[in-house]
């Protein structure tokens, strides 16, 4: 059974990429993660084992996985999460819970169709979208029951 590093890696693969070792060790710290992770708490993770690991260096790579469909970043929160399932370009909508900062991602909701049609009626050509939905997940509204 392959693991999601080694998904990652056939899907790069796939693409002419490689996963090298400093993008599998971003992306195994954004997988193992409860919740989105901000850059700064990916570079102290890379830290530990890499002590020269410098902001751009992490920037760089997040922008790469991003990029190749591995990683969402979530604007609101400033910060990036593994994707469930990996897609290039980018049509994700993610859930944020304002309470918890948890994220979830639907994948293809039957609306989305209606929306690229209408966005392109208008003549505009969307290449890639995330939106993301503001709101409680359901442990947090259990929780305020």
């Amino acid at each position: 059974m392959m693991t999601p590093l080694d998904h990652a890696e056939s899907w790069l693969a796939d693409r002419g990429e490689k996963l090298t070792e400093l993008r599998r060790e971003v992306l195994s710290h954004l997988l193992d993660a409860h919740g989105p992770m901000k850059a700064y708490e990916l570079l102290t993770a890379l830290q530990k084992g890499r002590p020269g690991a410098s902001p751009p260096t992490v920037y760089r790579t997040l922008d790469f996985l991003v990029g190749m469909g591995l990683v969402h970043r979530i604007d609101s929160l400033q910060s990036f999460v593994a994707c469930p399932i990996f897609h290039a370009p980018h049509q994700g909508v993610m859930l944020v819970c304002e309470r918890c900062h948890g994220v979830e991602e639907l994948e293809s909701p039957s609306w989305m169709e209606t929306l690229r049609n209408e966005v392109a009626a208008t003549g505009f050509v969307m290449n890639q979208h995330e939106l993301e939905i503001k709101g409680l997940c359901r442990a947090c509204q259990e929780a305020t029951a």
